[in-house]
């Protein structure tokens, strides 16, 4: 019997556990958060739709109910307030920091064995925060970020191709900010070719601008944050692991050397398995890569910083 907790049943959260249950990931998959009656409500109508659908995960929620996720697998993290129009991910680290590390210890009370996945923003420096101050191997605590960004990045690409966004290959690296953010172009491709074979340096160049402002781009016009992708891809992580799939997924972690840094957690490509992160994968980057990295490090690294001026760490 496998088991999920997705805390936060917010328009992220619920969309984590929707896409948990509809694909079957998990045998069982719980939603907790703070506000009464939320995420039993939304737990309910999502299983009306289990005989539409075709699906058999339980799914059920709880408010602030810690004992219900006992031995839970995975945990996902979606709690904290949601970015609004014109607010940077760094404005939200002063109330967001004491909600992820209070949920983090809660969870882990109950499900000590647990790998937990953090998609609250500002999301490096919350996957950070957990790394500091739960005590756990650096390969259990994963930020969702770069299989976000790296999805806007295929959609994108396909939509600069003409193409199906299954059909191209991208990821994106360094920090899950609108300025820190690197789409590797270079290593991008339409069928195993690439994409500069198909595209100009303008509308390459075009492709990467746009994947980097993305989530702003849907905060101004949606007036919150988006919600189906993040949603989606943090099941997308979920699955990658509880099903030991060995994916090369971009993710933010704890770097000790690799490319360069150390203590900072900021995304790289992993390879994502049953043990959570089984393997840091190193790309041959070139100067200007390697440059944009260190910049994106530096920038996630100033953020980490705040941590301490408000009593995080």
């Amino acid at each position: 019997m496998s088991k999920v907790t997705v805390v936060g049943a917010g328009n992220v959260g619920a969309t984590c556990a929707n896409v948990l249950a509809f694909n079957e990931v998990a045998d069982e998959v719980v939603m907790l958060d703070v506000k009464e009656g939320v995420s039993e409500g939304k737990a309910m109508d999502m299983m009306q739709t289990a005989q539409l659908l075709g699906f058999d995960t339980t799914l059920t929620g709880c408010t602030n109910d810690y004992a219900q996720t006992a031995d839970s697998d995975v945990v996902v993290i979606t709690s904290g307030i949601p970015r609004k129009p014109g607010m940077t991910r760094e404005e939200l680290i002063g109330v967001n920091a004491g909600i992820v590390k209070s949920v983090a210890e809660n969870l882990l009370k109950y499900s000590p064995n647990a790998i937990i996945v953090v998609i609250s923003n500002p999301m490096d420096t919350m996957t950070y925060l957990a790394l500091k101050s739960l005590g756990l191997p650096k390969n259990r605590i994963i930020g969702m970020g770069g299989a976000l960004d790296s999805s806007r990045f295929k959609y994108f690409l396909s939509q600069a191709l003409g193409c199906n966004a299954n059909e191209v290959e991208g990821m994106v690296i360094g920090g899950h900010g609108d300025t820190t953010m690197i789409p590797l172009t270079r290593f991008a491709t339409y069928k195993g070719l690439p994409i500069s074979n198909f595209l100009s340096a303008e509308k390459i160049e075009e492709v990467a601008k746009s994947t980097m402002v993305g989530g702003a781009t849907l905060t101004g016009l949606l007036g919150t944050s988006a919600w189906y992708a993040p949603g989606a891809a943090g099941a997308f992580v979920v699955e990658a692991i509880l099903h030991n799939q060995m994916k090369l997924v971009p993710c933010s972690v704890s770097l000790e050397g690799e490319y360069g840094e150390t203590d900072i957690c900021c995304g790289v490509p992993v390879i994502l398995g049953k043990n959570g992160i089984e393997k840091i994968v190193e790309l041959p980057l070139d100067e200007a890569e390697k440059a944009a990295f260190k910049a994106s490090a530096d920038a996630v690294r100033k953020v980490n910083g705040a941590l301490k001026e408000v009593g995080a760490l």
